[in-house]
Formats: C-alpha cells, structure tokens, sequence
C-alpha cells in the first residue's frame, strides 16, 4: 500500500509539472498571435462550448482538456470569462469516449485512427516531438512548441502512473459501483469515490459499459452513480488545478464544480418528478441497459443540462467570482494600475497631452525603482524573504511600467510635429532607460544580500561603516535626481554629474581599502566578491542618475542636446570653474568620511593590542 501511495503521488507530481511546463511553453509560444486566436474562437459562450467539445473529443480526457484551460488562464491566453464556456463544452466532450467504446467494442484497434489518441501511445509520441523540436530543430519558436509537447506528455505519463497506481484496486471499485441498486443515495456516493480515485470519468462509464456488455445493468441501478461519476470527475479537477494557481484559475476550476453540482441537483429534480408523474415509465425504470444504453444516459446527462445553462454563463461566473474573489491589491499596485490606463490611445493625435501624461507615468516608475532600491538597501541590514518577493514583484511593475511607456511614445511619434515635443519624446525614452536599469540594480543588490544570508555571512564592522557611505551618497544623488524630473529643474541637474563623480572617486577608494583588507586577513574572500559586485551596482545606479541629468539639461540646452557625450567630456577635461569646485567639494567631504572612519577603527585596534599587552 505504501508503494502504491508514492507511485500515486509520483504521477500526480508528473501530472502537475506537466501542466507547468505545458503553460510555460502556452506563454513563450507567439504569445500575441496566439491570445487573438483564441480570443477570436472564445468570444462567445458557444465558441468556446463547442471548443471545449472538440479539444476533449481528441483528447478524450475532459481533465485534461480544463487543466488546460485552467493554464491558458494562468498564461493570460483566456480570460476567466471566455474559460466558461470551454468547461461547459468540455463536459459534454468527454462522454464522446463512451460513445466509441460503444461503437468500437470497448477498446480501439490498431488499425482505427482513434487508436493513436489513446493516452499511452499519443504521451510518448508528444514526448518524443517535443524532444526532437527542442534539440534538433534550432529556432526561439521550434523550443517553444517543443515545451508544449513535452508539458503535453509529462501530463499524460502523470495520469497513466495515477491510473496504475490504483489498477490493482479494479474489482474492488467495480464491485462498489454495482453494490447499491436500491439506494440512490450510495449508487451517487459510490460514483464520487470511485471517479475520484480513478480520475478519469471516462474510465469509470468504461467499467460501467463493461457490466452492461456482460452481466447488465439497470436503469435504477446506474443512474445515480452517472451523476456522482460527473462530480467526482470535477472534484478531481479543482484539487489538482487549486495547488499554486492564480485566483483566476481557480476560479475556473469552481466553475467546473458549480456547473456539475447544478447538473446533478438538475438530473435528480427531474427524474423526482418524472418518475411521480409516471412520464418515467415502470418499464424505462426497471429496463436492462446495455453498452449504448449507458453511452446515450451518460451524453444525455451532460448534454441536456450544458444546453439549458450556456445563457447563464455569466451568472456562473459572477458566481465563481464571489466564492473567489480578488486578493487584496497592494496600494502600490492599485496606483501603478492607474497610470497605466491613463495612456489613453485617444489622445495619441494630441502629443503634447499624450507625452504629459507618459511623462506622469514615468515620474511614478521613478518613485518605484527608488523605492527599490532603498527596499535593497535594507536587506543589507537584516535580510527579509517577504522583501526580497516586494523587491521581485516590484521590478516585473518597473518592466511593465517601462514596456507600457515605451510603446505610447512610438505611438505618439508618427503625429509629432513640433521640435519641442520631438525634444521631450526623445527626452523620456533616455529616462524610461535610465529608471528601468535602476530597477535592474536593485535587483542585483537584493541578490548579493541573498547570498551573504544564505551563507550565513556578513561584513567587517569597518567594511559596513565605509558603505553607509557610499550609501548616504546614493540617496542624496537619487533625491536630486527625483527633483531634478520632476519639476524640470535645471539646477538640481548640474549638481548630479560632480557629485556622480565624487561617488565614482569614493567608490574607487572604498574598493582599494576592502582589497587592503582582504591581503590581510580582514576579510574573507567571498564577502569580499560580494562587496564588490554591491559597490559596481551603486555605481551604475550613480551613473544613470547622471546620464538623466545631463538628457535633462540637453532637452532645453540647444549646446548640450545630442552632444551630451561631448559636454560629460568638457566638463572632466575642460576648465568649468563651477563644476570643478562642486566635484572637489564633494570629493574631498566622502574621502574624509572615509578616512575618518579608517583612522578611528585604526586607533580602536591599537588600543585593542595595546591592551593585551598590558
């Protein structure tokens, strides 16, 4: 029994990284031209009902068929409201199978075309495609559908080590589903059990159908274990699609759980009445059923109520979207959201509002990634998972803030007409640039501290004191570089580059001292790469904050504008009395901060050694 737990949890975990790994390869495969397709089908309830039906009439797996729907979801393929109408369809899908093992006598032969869906010869086939597409076929697309393929077949290999797992419990479980002939209640229960540890609803008319063709069955005796067989068929399916999934796939999954639970009090209902009106022939009632007769009681079961409920799709949903509603969104979240609707594709044909507003959205994307940085600063202090997932979370915003943005002004481009707007356009492009790196660095910075903490390491006492350095110098270049967007101010702006360079010279000595350290003992050597690789991100982060400073002083300066690599370099070689005395001023008040804080821990070890011989 212990085996056959671990070979069951096995194939479930095949199952579920197979439906991973299908949906990675969903989201990586001409993700826009796909999305259309798809939206294109699914834009009704009856498109996406009779898409359901076809996909689970060649599969031949309704749970197959709505975990991949419930991925598509989790993709961003289809939204949850177009996912409705594929379960729907899925469920009258599945009762196809029935029908051909009618038709074929139970089992496909060798020489049937359906023989080739079956599921232990179409798992190694899609394995074996998506292995060649992946290592022998080059090409971004060709991995991409290869991905699916393989996700395809691991998902399939999944089931059929589930279904194993449980072969051995055969006669019990066919002997449950026939034990309760009088009691409609248990045949119902009876179908939930059995269905939920087969997981294939398929299977278990399969068995019934079996009965049927050899000893019979009737009518009374199965009807209610058909209806149990569609709940516990969905019961299966949310369990699986609910580990790790999106509030929107689960939702899916409910939707499933919810139609069926309808269908079945549906079913009961009518029969209830039926049978005390006599319209439920005495005859129909106690009829011996044979293969067909359970195929066709299994369709109607599922046909009949699908159809009555596709105009109540949407009540379905709403539904689903009240047992599951939205997680709560993170202010920060909410606002982003909110500056990304107000790129309106109206105003496109007016630039001078359309870049106003742009130009809004990235002096948000500003505040994020300064935000991030300083939440990649604290990590350095005392490391956090939950901050170090915000940091994460925070940067996919920053991408999408920047890919958003990015796309408006090449749309606002075209209808530019004006040098002042073209000055600005070009202007915020640099700085969608500037900030997305910022976020980048941030990035960076968080990883370093996730290292130190997964060693279980930190830095010197003096290695600390000489980075709050640099650090206080970071902040007060990021200030300067939010006031300097914000409100255009020309001033603030030429006093970023002296102090981005004071940085860079303090930056440089700080690298010299902790080198010092490590020759000597002081330090080891791998929190020493880890200083390093720290220092080289907080000068990047120094160097994007100059290189917007000098855009923005190109954006109004006629000298400066397209030349900035020519005045950074005047202003270094040249003779600029101003700048020169700001760098030196800065320069001069890091390095004696620096050399203070040396000189005192230089004192403390002397009177350390002086002690000890005392």
């Amino acid at each position: 029994m212990f085996y056959r737990i671990v070979s069951l949890l096995g194939g479930l975990a095949l199952f579920l990284y197979g439906m991973r790994v299908m949906g990675d390869g969903l989201k990586n495969c001409s993700g826009n031209a796909m999305r259309m397709a798809l939206k294109k089908v699914t834009d009704r309830p009856i498109k996406g009902f009779i898409l359901g039906m076809l996909i689970t009439c060649v599969i031949q797996s309704s749970t197959a068929c709505i975990v991949l729907t419930v991925g598509l979801v989790g993709a961003g393929f289809l939204t949850f409201r177009q996912s409705v109408g594929v379960v729907l369809g899925a469920e009258v899908g599945t009762t196809i199978t029935a029908q051909i093992i009618r038709l074929m006598d139970v089992s496909a032969g060798t020489g049937s075309i359906l023989y080739f869906f079956k599921s232990d010869n179409l798992a190694p086939i899609a394995l074996i495609t998506g292995i060649i597409l992946i290592m022998f076929i080059r090409g971004t697309s060709s991995s991409a559908v290869g991905t699916i393929f393989i996700g395809f077949g691991v998902l399939f290999v999944g089931l059929m080590n589930m279904s194993a797992a449980v072969a051995s419990l055969g006669d019990q479980l066919t002997g449950l589903l026939t034990a309760f002939e009088h009691n409609y209640f248990l045949q119902f229960l009876s179908g939930v059990f059995v269905t939920g540890i087969i997981q294939s609803s398929s299977a278990v008319v399969g068995i019934l159908q079996t009965l049927a063709s050899t000893v019979g069955v009737h009518f009374y005796g199965v009807f209610a274990v058909i209806v149990g067989v569609n709940i516990g068929d969905c019961l299966t399916t949310y369990l699986v699609c609910r580990i790790g999934a999106k509030p929107n796939q689960i939702r899916t999954c409910l939707v499933h759980i919810i139609y069926t639970c309808i269908e079945a009090t549906l079913i009961f209902t009518t029969i209830a009445i039926l049978r005390s009106t006599h319209i439920l022939s005495d005859e129909l009632w106690n009829s011996t059923l044979n293969a067909g007769g359970v195929a066709n009681m299994h369709g109607l079961f599922r046909l009949i109520p699908a159809i009555l409920m596709l105009p109540f799709i949407g009540k379905i949903a709403g539904l689903a979207e009240k047992i599951k509603p939205d997680a709560p969104v993170d202010e920060e979240d909410s606002i982003i959201e909110n500056h990304l609707r107000d790129l309106d594709s109206h105003l496109l044909d007016s630039p001078t509002i359309a870049l106003a507003e742009s130009g809004h959205l990235i002096g948000h994307m500003v505040e994020i990634a300064i935000h991030n940085y300083e939440s990649a600063k604290e990590q350095l202090n005392e490391y956090d998972m939950s901050r170090a997932e915000r940091i994460a979370h925070r940067e996919e915003l920053i991408d999408r803030m920047a890919d958003s943005c990015n796309k408006y002004i090449i749309a606002v481009s075209p209808n530019i007409t004006f040098e002042g707007d073209n000055r600005k356009m070009s202007f915020q492009y640099k700085a969608l640039t500037n900030f997305e790196r910022l976020g980048d660095y941030a990035i960076n910075i968080n990883e370093a501290a996730s290292i130190l903490n997964d060693r279980g390491e930190q830095f010197s006492e003096r290695a600390c004191d000489e980075l709050s350095v640099i650090l206080k110098a970071l902040d007060e270049i990021l200030e300067m570089t939010r006031i300097a967007y914000r409100n255009n101010d020309l001033e603030v702006a030429a006093e970023i580059e002296p102090l981005e360079e004071a940085i860079d010279d303090a930056i440089n000595r700080v690298q010299e001292n902790h080198i010092d350290r490590m020759v000597h003992n002081k330090c080891k050597i791998f929190n020493g790469i880890q200083y390093q690789n720290i220092l080289q991100n907080l000068e990047r982060i120094s160097d994007q904050c100059s290189a917007l400073a000098v855009s923005l002083l190109g954006q109004f300066d006629e000298e400066i504008h397209g030349l900035e690599h020519a005045y950074i370099r005047d202003l270094h070689h040249g003779n600029n009395p101003e700048y020169l005395k700001k760098y030196h001023e800065r320069r001069e008040n890091l390095l004696d901060q620096i050399d203070t804080i040396n000189r005192e821990a230089d004192a403390k070890e002397q009177e350390g050694i002086a002690a000890l011989y005392n």
